[in-house]
């Protein structure tokens, strides 16, 4: 009996210590900037994950059966500004035998002072069908919403804007060799596309994909991705090369370059974006 009182009191004690700490983590705006650095860290961490799954690259890169992820998130405000904020996300994948899937989504939702503030809705889907454990099929959709668009100074804009695109193929693997794989897939594709005036288009065009992987050894690997998604309108090519360094355990980097080449862009921008790109990893 005692053992249990001491306990009760040892965690009443430490709720007690840790009620005014909190309340002083929120208003100095520490539980912020850690918000912040969780949000940077998952980015970092996520970044160096793409670049080095190399499980993506095998014949079945989803594992069979079904796993996915789900996040919620809301909040709200009274008092000088009455707002609300609403959002989710998810991934589900699902592998049958010869057969992969992946349906992924996200939501947001806000308003303040009664007035709607931010409304969006994406949703993708990719499947793949394997024959061979070289050859397969695949087909993938997009579907994205935006009903809340402000101007370059900020005002709202009437209207919403729907892009959507859909393409399917055949894709190669060209390698499929432990540490050095290459997979190549192309085939046509349609874009819808309406803008804030009400005005809509729907373009014929063709994707082509490649993706990339070597690893030089059990630390060093090299991925580059490229894809190509051309219309009437124009053509953009993606590349997307990357170098993941594996130092121990507790540390690892990846250097990315990234090119994005538009053939005919807005007038005024130019057709050409680079981004040079560094993450870093440490544990401890």
């Amino acid at each position: 009996m005692n053992n249990l009182l001491k306990l009760a009191t040892v965690s009443a004690l430490a709720l007690m210590i840790a009620a005014p700490v909190v309340a002083q983590n929120r208003i100095t705006g520490v539980e912020g900037l850690n918000d912040q650095i969780d949000d940077i860290t998952d980015d970092v961490n996520e970044d160096i994950a793409r670049g080095d799954d190399a499980e993506r690259y095998g014949p079945n890169g989803v594992a069979q059966g079904w796993r996915g992820s789900f996040a919620l998130s809301a909040s709200g405000t009274s008092g000088n500004t009455d707002s609300g904020e609403l959002s989710a996300a998810g991934r589900v994948t699902y592998g049958i035998g010869d057969w992969n899937h992946l349906i992924g989504f996200a939501a947001e939702y806000g308003e303040s002072n009664g007035v709607q503030s931010e409304e969006k809705i994406f949703g993708t889907y990719e499947g793949s069908r394997y024959f061979t454990p070289e050859l397969y099929a695949f087909g993938l959709a997009r579907f994205q919403y935006d009903g809340y668009l402000t101007d370059a100074n900020g005002n709202e804009i009437d209207g919403d804007e729907k892009d959507a695109f859909l393409g399917f193929g055949p894709g190669y693997r060209v390698l499929n060799k432990e540490g050095h794989t290459w997979r190549v897939q192309a085939g046509p594709g349609v874009r819808y596309f309406s803008d804030v005036t009400g005005n809509s288009e729907t373009e014929v065009g063709f994707i082509a994909s490649s993706r990339y992987y070597y690893a030089f050894n059990n630390t060093v690997a090299l991925t580059v991705d490229t894809d190509i998604l051309g219309s009437d309108v124009n053509t953009i090519i993606s590349n997307d090369a990357g170098v993941n360094f594996k130092m121990s355990d507790n540390l690892s980097t990846r250097i990315s370059y990234r090119t994005d080449y538009n053939t005919d862009p807005v007038a005024g921008l130019k057709s050409t974006d680079n981004t040079l790109g560094v993450s870093l990893v440490l544990g401890f």
